[in-house]
């Protein structure tokens, strides 16, 4: 059954509505004060990391290991992607290029 124009526009204001108080919530909970609370500062140093190693494990968690065309796509890919990032700190660079290296080994090479 397909959703009605008054639904969709509806979804569209609660999306907005939310995006909107997410984006407000820090200004609304700290104020004007102008010190970031320690919590903060730690959740900023701690996250990025941690969110990666949650990405690798999600991306990686079916990869069959018993042959070396099932998995050698995902790990030459990891490889340039660490590689590049290292060399250039780029994470656009780095995981952009990785997708399309990523695409290319596994619709050419290992089809």
């Amino acid at each position: 059954m397909p959703i009605s124009v008054e639904q969709s526009v509806a979804i569209i204001a609660v999306t907005a509505l939310c995006t909107i108080l997410l984006r407000a919530l820090p200004f609304l909970l700290f104020g004007g004060r102008k010190e970031v609370p320690g919590v903060v500062s730690d959740l900023g140093v701690l996250l990025p990391s941690s969110i990666m190693a949650v990405l690798v494990v999600y991306c990686l968690r079916n990869v069959d290991f018993a042959a070396a065309g099932h998995f050698l796509p995902e790990f030459l890919s990891c490889l340039l992607v660490a590689g590049l990032h290292v060399w250039k700190k780029n994470i656009l660079l780095s995981i952009g290029l990785g997708t399309v290296f990523y695409m290319v080994l596994v619709q050419a090479v290992f089809a």
